[in-house]
């Protein structure tokens, strides 16, 4: 049996400053964007498509916008509406609470707002960008174990080597912590390994050549859904319904368009076949 660390929500202090993990986690995030995306560009299929450091840079402003405002509001509507009853606790994102699915569509809105402005085609975009979010993902998992959010459901099995006490957040970690009824599956690793870096190993490999518009958007799209589907299996769902007479979580709910969109694009990608191309000098220009 393990007992979940409970590491200090705070990483450093700088002066009267706090330093969440929570937040060092999505600047790893964004670092793993940064250096992932100096590898995409040196890639002779993306090279050609005249893809530049400084769009990567100029582009990681608007996903950092993307992920924070669509996460933090794709929270509060999906899992806690409850908040807009109390708006200074939207802005509290330091102690987690980020919705990928709203993440997701934040970041594909802020793409577009980007796409418009380098003239880029928006699919083209998608397709460049796709390989390098799993990690990041991952990285937010790892942060949502360190605050001890996303506890996992019961296990049936006691005798599992990894299932873990978790504690219960509405008291105090420390010093005398209250621990969740029964043994958990630490879920956020789970989706740490599946849905961040399981989907990061299939995709990486996809994406190292030239596959038509949409193709590699839609794959990433596809392989999160289906890992997200699976690993919901393991986590105690902020809400959950019924659909068929089968028990489907928010996490199932909200990933099911998510697969079955990504099967119409990765169809309509490939029987166009239609690849991406560069903007010309004078759509660069402005």
């Amino acid at each position: 049996m393990l007992i979940h660390p409970m590491p200090d929500p705070v990483a450093l202090h700088v002066g009267p400053v706090a330093i969440h993990w929570y937040g060092l986690m999505y600047v790893l995030a964004f670092a793993l964007f940064i250096a992932l995306g100096r590898v995409r560009i040196r890639q002779p299929h993306i090279a050609a498509l005249g893809w530049k450091n400084q769009d990567l840079d100029d582009m990681l402003f608007y996903g950092m916008l993307g992920v924070v405002l669509g996460g933090r509001l794709g929270e509060v509507i999906f899992y806690q509406p409850h908040l807009f009853a109390t708006p200074l606790e939207i802005f509290k994102v330091w102690r987690g609470g980020m919705s990928f699915h709203g993440g997701f569509i934040g970041v594909l809105i802020a793409m577009w707002f980007w796409s418009r402005k380098a003239k880029r085609n928006l699919l083209d975009v998608y397709d460049f960008i796709a390989p390098m979010v799993p990690l990041g993902y991952a990285a937010g998992r790892l942060g949502n174990f360190i605050n001890a959010e996303l506890p996992g459901r019961v296990v049936s099995d006691p005798s599992l080597p990894w299932a873990m006490q978790w504690p219960d957040l509405h008291f105090p970690l420390l010093p005398d912590p209250v621990f969740l009824e029964g043994l958990r599956h630490p879920s956020p690793l789970y989706q740490m390994l599946v849905d961040g870096l399981l989907v990061f190993a299939i995709l990486w490999p996809y994406a190292r050549h030239a596959r038509p518009r949409l193709a590699v958007g839609a794959m990433y799209t596809l392989l999160y859904g289906c890992a997200r589907f699976f690993t919901e299996y393991f986590r105690t769902p902020d809400w959950e319904t019924t659909v068929l007479g089968l028990p489907i979580t928010s996490g199932q709910v909200l990933s099911l368009p998510m697969i079955m969109a990504a099967i119409a694009m990765l169809v309509w990608s490939y029987r166009r076949k239609v690849y991406g191309v560069a903007p010309t000098a004078a759509q660069a220009a402005g």
